[in-house]
Order: C-alpha cells, then structure tokens, then sequence
C-alpha cells in the first residue's frame, strides 16, 4: 500500500516516469488490485503511451466492473485517440455507475431539492479536475437550464453528446435546449437520431412530436401521437397532446374524445378538464361539473390541478349564467396561480419609459435605411385575447399572406440582445450603439430564422406575437419595410377575458385584475408614443369595429398592407388552415356579435381592473367613431 501511495504521489507532482518505475512492478506482484491498474493506465497516458494505458486502465475494469473512475478514465484515453466507439461505451459504462460516484452524490442531491445554488459550484469545480466527465455536465446542463441560461446548456449537452453519442438521456435534453431556442431543425435531428437507436421508446416519439409542432406539421405531429398510443393507450397525457393537436387542425369531435379519453384515464387530470371546458363551442356536462366540483373537494388534489379544476368550474358555471360563483371559481384558479409564478409590473413599466426615452423621432431619423429591406413580414401585435387570432385568419384568408403560427424569434432577439449587454435592464439602450450592418444582419437572421415557418411561397406573412409590442422599436429597425398591425380590445372586455384564460405558459400580468389593469396602460402609453414617434407605421385595428364593420375594417387593413381587396377575407371562417391559439374554434366560426358586451355580467368585481385602467375605459374609441 505504501508502494501505491508513492506512486500516486509521484504522478500528481508531475513525475509520471518515476510513478510508472514503481507502479508497474506493482500491478505485475499485485495482478488483482484494480487501484494499481488504473494509476498506471493514468501515470503512462501522461508519457503518451497511450495504447499501453488503455490496457491498464481496461484491466482495472476488468477486476472490478463498478470502477466509475476507471472507466471515466478509459472514456477519456478513448476520446484522445480517436477511437468515438470504445469512448462511448466506456462513457456509457461512467454514466450507469456514476450515481454511485461520492463526488457527484451531493450535487446530485441538490438538484433534486432544487439547490442549484448550491449545485453549481460543486460541479464547476468537479469539472475543472475531471472535464470529460459527461454526467457532471449534463447535470450542470440541468443547472442552467434551470435559470433559462439555454446557451450554456446547449454547449455543455453538445459536448455531452459528442464525448458520449449515445447518452441518450443527454441527447434527449440536447433536444430539448434546442427547441427552446427555436432551432426545431436541429432538434429534429436529434429526436430522429434517438429514435432510430430506440425505435420503440415512446418517449422520443413524444419528443418529435413536440419539434414537429414547433415546425407547424401538425398532421405529422397528429400521427405521432396517434402512433404511440396505439402502442401504450394508457396514457392521459399523450391524448391531451394528442386533443391539442386535433384542436389545432380543426378536427374538433376527435379533440373532444381524447380530451375526454384523458379524463376517463386520470380523472383528477386537471389540465384536460380545462382544455375541454376551454373549447369556446362545447358546454361542459352537468356530470362533467359535478366530477369538478368533487375533485376539488379531494384532499390530495395537486396544486396544479387545483388551478386548472377551478379555471375550468368557472368556465363551466360561466356557460350555465352562474356568474357569482363561476367569479369566485377564476378568482380562486388565479390567486393559486399567482403563488407559482413571478411578476414584478415595475419592469414592463421601467421597460416603457426606456423605450420612450430612447426611440425618439431624431433617433429613427438617424437610422433611416437601417436593416434589411424585406417587406415580407406582417406583424400583429396588442394583448393577448384582444382579437389578434380573428385578424391573424382574416389577412391568412388572403392568397398572398401565409399565416404562421406565434413566432418566438423578435423574442429571442431581444433577449440576445440584453444578455450580451449585461441584463434585460440594458435592453433596448443597447440599439443605440449598434450600426446599420448589425441591424441588418439582425433583419437577415429573422427572416432566414423564420423561414422553416414558410410553407406555401406567399410574397408576405404573419407573425403574430402580441407581446411583440414591447418590440416596435427593434422591429423597425431590423426590418423597417414590414407592416405592423395592432389590435386593441375595450380594457375591460380584455381584461376580464385576460383574467378568466389559464395560459400555458407566460403571461404571468394576467393572473392579478390590478395587474392586467397596469399592464394595459403601459401598452397603451407605449403605442401612443411610437404613434407620435413613427406616424403612419403602425395601423390600429379596434375589435369592436371589426365585429361591427367588418367590410369595412377589413378593406382599410387590406389597403394598410398594401393588399387587393379579396372576398375571401370575409369568409375567413372557411379557412382550413391550422390555428394553435385558444381562439382556434371562434375564428372557424362567423363572427359572433352577442359576446362583445360579455364581461358586462362580471362587472360588479372589476373594481381593481377599473382603478388602473382609469379615464382608459372611458376614452376608449367607440365603434361608431372609429369607422367614422
């Protein structure tokens, strides 16, 4: 033993010759002690002898098959020679054994408790001794994607997945990090490539799935997840995907059977109880109500679920004219919400005043010509459940204009843009410094970033993001020539519907009635000043004028994006393209002017909404005015 510690020690302090003059006549007396093998293997790759330390260090492996470190080793003498095959199995063999490994047990443990502060350093430095280490970096992969820092877990995941080809759990995420930086291609690829390894893994089918949505293929996406459950039916969350998708595509008596099929499966599945009740033409039934109600009487109801039973009892009792107690259910599902989400409304308020400070009239002029030249882009902007869908499937209605679906890109951009600057709190101010080559560059990356989402080769189409608004500053300046849309809702028809919808993710102003309120006077004070700053660039749609004039709304919309006039923008409700939007069932409908006055019937508990929205409501444009 003490022979063992000599040499050890001779290798760390950087004198691998002398660690192998003592090592090696000790692995040849002492054949079995797999220690031995392995600091030999390590001391003779330090000289380059790198053939002979992998028949070390796989002799170490041999005498005892749960080595994780001489495997690790193994994998990465592998790596360095080349030779992608043997490292993957060997890494393959790290990563199995590696739960047991002490010096990941209690990162191991921290990510589990959600400690990433205190994970991340543990791992840091565990990587900084062993870099090759794959299961380390796919829990600090984990880490960061924890705190949205997605490229930094796409560059571990990568390396991952080049090291180990077939950590599959790693490439799983890999895909998934992809995704979320709307690079579907990419991770397509990589679902692909996991399923023609595990062909029968139900798990990667839902993946690619998920990227095929993400691609707008929603048919494809459909026979996925028909596919897997044809294989394992027992599934209540595959069919409420699959009822999504049916949804999407208009095919709404099947939606309809797996949402309901979900429920028979899991009858405390919240979520799909809120996506039947969320179907704007079906009632729930009166036993439908009464297995909701008793759900939310069980004791050992999840949090999620509790949330998503009370939005869709209030729905349910909102349909019956129950109108106080379907309040009291919306109030209840958001005031769960809101314990789960974080919304600070200074920020978007800290971010309007910003914009307003820096997009002046002489900065815009300063910057005339800047980006790229494309006209293509159509955008509609407002809030959401403001009638963006209704105008999205009216201008996708005309043959020159291909609807896409709610594209993440300006997103994504901007907040590129803030990370490299140092934080959302230098964005939009970092426009200021940049030059036109950037800018177009910026212009040329959205529209190759956005063409994936192009299918039927129209001159023009949509991207209909309404948070977007926040982003009129960086759109003209990357794409200047596009049009802009924004449609604007009475504050408090949109903020009650705002208030009533569960969103599946985002939107996190809508689950307090005072924030809805404030958000809206944000949006509303930031429109105005683009109005004042860039006048004519931006053409306001008002909902109530639509519904009430639509010919002659239409028509104005039409001329704003320099578009002939054609009748099918009329019947737009004959329009078979997908619609991923919770709206998708009113816009295949004709436009249905009994509801404008809806939020009417919930009046009497709008004061929070009413008190920050202020003279909003009241100088609101009336209909009759704005077709005037």
């Amino acid at each position: 033993m003490a022979l063992l510690f000599q040499g050890i020690a001779r290798r760390l302090l950087g004198n691998p010759a002398a660690a192998i003059e003592i090592l090696s006549p000790l692995c040849q007396r002492w054949p079995d002690a797999p220690l031995a093998h392995l600091q030999l293997g390590l001391a003779l790759r330090a000289t380059g002898a790198n053939e002979l330390a992998v028949q070390s260090m796989r002799r170490a492996v041999a005498i005892k098959a749960d080595f994780s470190d001489a495997w690790l080793a193994l994998a990465d003498v592998l790596t360095a020679m080349s030779d992608t095959t043997g490292a993957d199995q060997a890494f393959g063999m790290y990563i199995r054994l590696s739960a047991r490994d002490p010096s990941l047990a209690e990162p191991a443990r921290a990510l589990r408790e959600n400690r990433t502060a205190d994970a991340e350093p543990l791992l840091r430095r565990h990587l900084e001794r062993y870099p090759t280490d794959v299961a380390a970096m796919y829990m600090l992969a984990d880490v960061a994607a924890r705190h949205a820092r997605l490229g930094d877990a796409e560059a571990l995941l990568k390396r991952c997945v080049e090291l180990a080809p077939s950590y599959r759990l790693a490439r799983h995420n890999y895909a998934v990090v992809l995704m979320r930086q709307d690079k579907p291609a990419d991770a397509l690829r990589e679902a692909e490539r996991l399923l023609a390894e595990e062909p029968a893994n139900s798990a990667f089918h839902n993946l690619r799935a998920a990227v095929l949505l993400r691609l707008a293929e929603y048919e494809e996406a459909a026979k996925v997840y028909e596919h897997v459950l044809g294989e394992h039916p027992e599934q209540p969350r595959v069919w409420a995907s699959l009822g999504h998708v049916l949804r999407t595509i208009g095919r709404r008596e099947q939606c309809v059977a797996a949402y309901r099929k979900a429920i028979a499966l899991a009858p405390n599945f919240g979520e799909a109880y809120w996506n039947l009740a969320n179907l704007k033409t079906l009632q729930i039934t009166d036993p439908e109500l009464e297995s909701m109600r008793a759900q939310l009487e069980n004791p050992d109801l999840g949090a999620e679920d509790q949330v998503h039973f009370h939005f869709a009892t209030g729905k349910a009792l909102e349909d019956r004219g129950a109108f106080p107690e379907s309040f009291r259910h919306y109030a209840e599902g958001n005031r769960l919400r809101r314990q789960t989400v974080r919304y600070n409304a200074d920020d978007l308020t800290d971010l309007v005043r910003r914009s307003r400070a820096l997009f002046t009239g002489a900065f815009f002029a300063e910057r005339r010509g800047f980006g790229a030249s494309s006209a293509d882009p159509i955008f509609i902007v407002g809030l959401p459940r403001a009638g963006s869908t209704l105008v999205e499937q009216i201008l996708a209605s005309h043959s020159a204009v291909e609807g896409t679906m709610e594209l993440p890109h300006i997103t994504g951009i901007a907040k590129s843009l803030a990370e490299r600057a140092g934080g959302p709190a230098k964005y939009p101010d970092v426009l200021a410094s940049m030059g036109n080559e950037e800018f177009r560059e910026l212009g040329r990356a959205y529209l190759e970033g956005t063409r994936v989402q192009r299918k039927l080769g129209t001159p023009f189409f949509l991207d209909k993001m309404p948070n977007n608004f926040t982003h009129l500053g960086l759109i003209h300046l990357i794409v200047p020539n596009a049009r802009i849309v924004d449609v604007r809702r009475h504050p408090l028809a949109c903020g009650f519907s705002l208030f009533k919808h569960l969103f599946a993710h985002g939107q996190y102003f809508s689950y307090r009635l005072e924030d809805i309120g404030r958000y809206y006077r944000d949006y509303v004070e930031l429109m105005a000043h683009f109005d004042a700053v860039l006048p004519g660039c931006v053409h306001r749609v008002i909902y109530e004028s639509l519904v009430n004039d639509t010919e002659s709304e239409v028509r104005r919309l039409l001329e704003y994006c320099r578009l002939p006039f054609e009748p099918s923008c009329l019947s737009f409700f004959e329009n078979r393209r997908a619609v991923s939007t919770p709206s998708s069932e009113q816009v295949r409908t004709p436009i249905f002017r009994e509801a404008l006055d809806h939020w009417r019937h919930y009046e009497p508990w709008l004061d929070p909404l009413k008190a920050q929205l202020g003279s909003l409501i009241d100088t609101y444009p009336s209909p009759r005015a704005q077709s005037d």
